[in-house]
């Protein structure tokens, strides 16, 4: 199944969001060397980092293919079974990682496990600040609401 240029303009967004998340994270680690809390070994960091983030971009890849294959179908129960499959393979994806970053001590484990929050922390951002839709097609869009007077304190009617 081919990636619809929508998918792929939010996949761009989320690896983007992430990078910077990385760079937050790394920064994050390098301080908190400089209170000798941990060892700042930057090639290990790097590695988790640049791994980390691989395996949470493409498990979002792996969500956008999903829904955009659950749209198609007609039965909601093979959709429902869809969805499960893909939840389980990438959360198997995910688990796996985590055990690789703890297993392999070429990997920084915290810098190779914490990129899997950060597509969710990219989300969180751009919904703060309104931009996780595009303006034309936001649902929750405020829309103007007339005031009808009846939740004014100033006066009271029995």
């Amino acid at each position: 199944m081919k990636l619809q240029s929508a998918s792929r303009k939010e996949i761009i967004r989320i690896a983007l969001g992430t990078l910077v998340c990385d760079g937050i994270m790394i920064a994050g680690l390098f301080l908190l060397s400089q209170f000798e809390i941990g060892k700042f070994d930057l090639p290990r960091i790097l590695l988790g980092a640049a791994c980390g983030s691989v395996v949470a971009v493409i498990n979002f890849a792996i969500l956008c293919l999903t829904v955009q294959a659950a749209v198609e179908m007609e039965n909601k129960r093979k959709m429902k079974a869809k969805f499960q499959l893909s939840y389980n393979i990438r959360l198997g994806l995910q688990a796996a990682w985590v055990v690789a970053c703890f297993a392999l001590p070429q990997i920084h484990f915290i810098a190779g496990a914490a990129p899997i929050l950060f597509p969710n922390v990219v989300i969180f951002y751009l919904q703060s600040k309104n931009k996780l839709f595009p303006p034309s097609e936001n649902p929750f869009a405020s829309h103007p609401v007339e005031d009808d007077g009846e939740d004014r304190l100033e006066s009271f009617e029995v």
